[in-house]
């Protein structure tokens, strides 16, 4: 149990996320859990009709994306838009270690991105329907933060990926030399990492 590693890989829409985390769960050799993909999978089998019920199968996407993780036995990279007091627990409950990269960017990057992929994206997302406000706000703004060590990723252009890979190498070695769970937040584990 103590030997699974998670990466919650968090920010807002269109920060970055969906990019970087294969690239992570790669260079880690972890399995990828996103909540996207798992929405689509659900919005195949259960179209939503309407904003509300597109909010539902993303939380029933969430449901998933934590019940895969905690049958990992290897752990995971998890790549959501977490809301931070509705993640937490979920994230602390995970039987393993927690790393956090944080992708952080421009809210006008974020916002370019968010409508360039929303004609891809299967209609159940409502994306259009969506105002700024409901997109961006503090709870996805902000790093979950729930204890364990974070490391900020400026998402404007290309990450540095084997020096990211190197800092989280270097938190899970600190890691494993103290106690089981989740590694203790430290000066020097919290962001800014760029």
């Amino acid at each position: 149990m103590g030997d699974r590693r998670y990466v919650a890989v968090s920010g807002p829409p269109g920060s970055g996320k969906s990019t970087l985390a294969p690239m992570v769960a790669d260079g880690l050799a972890l399995p990828l859990l996103a909540k996207d993909t798992i929405k689509e999978a659900l919005l195949r089998a259960t179209p939503a009709a309407g904003v509300d019920a597109s909010r539902r199968v993303g939380q029933a996407a969430m449901e998933v994306l934590f019940a895969l993780a905690a049958d990992s036995p290897t752990g995971a990279v998890l790549d959501a838009n977490f809301h931070r007091t509705l993640a937490a627990p979920s994230i602390l409950g995970l039987p393993g270690r927690t790393l956090e990269v944080f992708c952080r960017c421009d809210r006008e990057v974020a916002r370019r991105r968010y409508r360039a992929r929303a004609d891809g994206r299967d209609p159940g997302h409502f994306d259009a329907a969506r105002s700024d406000q409901e997109i961006w706000h503090d709870e996805v703004n902000r790093p979950v933060a729930g204890g364990w060590p974070v490391v900020e990723v400026d998402t404007n252009g290309p990450v540095a990926l084997e020096e990211l890979l190197g800092r989280l190498a270097d938190l899970w070695r600190a890691a494993a030399a103290g106690p089981p769970g989740h590694p203790p937040q430290t000066p020097g584990t919290v962001g800014p990492w760029r």
